[in-house]
């Protein structure tokens, strides 16, 4: 769903009135539960779309089948990068994403070179956080397995061009 949009599903036990000393009655569980969820104005919008996302995961085939899927993406892009001469990965494979691959060749302004020309094809942000630089592919639920491959093979590409 959207983001800024939190849903919590919680145990009856768990919600008391036991909070740490200072803890706004906003941020109360209790508060909540006791007027039915609508102690503020909730996000409806938020929530809309969060219905309309949860009704397309069910349609995909629920949460394991999306599961499996972004598994097989994901498995597609580190296969490559972690037997690439060009791009490397920058996660240890223990702490990977699912959803989203950071990756350099190692040099700036060949990375720039990348981003650009990726664009130029038709693949657009892969350009990394402002922080770290590099390049992000973002493959979550909505990317098909396709998109991941043609990026996959524009990047087999740049590499034999530029490596």
């Amino acid at each position: 769903g959207p983001a800024g949009v939190v849903i919590v599903i919680m145990r009856e036990d768990l919600i008391t009135e036991d909070v740490l000393e200072g803890t706004p009655t906003m941020l109360q569980y209790k508060t909540h539960a006791d007027a039915d969820s609508l102690y503020n104005t909730p996000p409806a919008y938020g929530i809309y779309i969060c219905g309309k996302v949860f009704k397309w995961l069910k349609k995909m085939g629920g949460l394991e089948v999306m599961k499996k899927r972004n598994e097989e993406k994901a498995k597609i892009l580190y296969d490559f990068l972690d037997q690439s001469k060009l791009f490397k990965g920058t996660v240890v494979a223990k702490d990977r994403s699912l959803m989203n691959v950071p990756f350099v060749t190692g040099d700036k302004e060949l990375d720039a070179k990348f981003v650009a020309e990726a664009e130029k094809a038709g693949f657009v942000n892969l350009k990394g956080h402002r922080t770290v630089g590099g390049m992000r592919a973002s493959i979550y639920n909505a990317m098909p397995k396709e998109g991941v491959e043609k990026l996959v093979e524009f990047m087999k590409k740049f590499e034999e061009e530029n490596a």
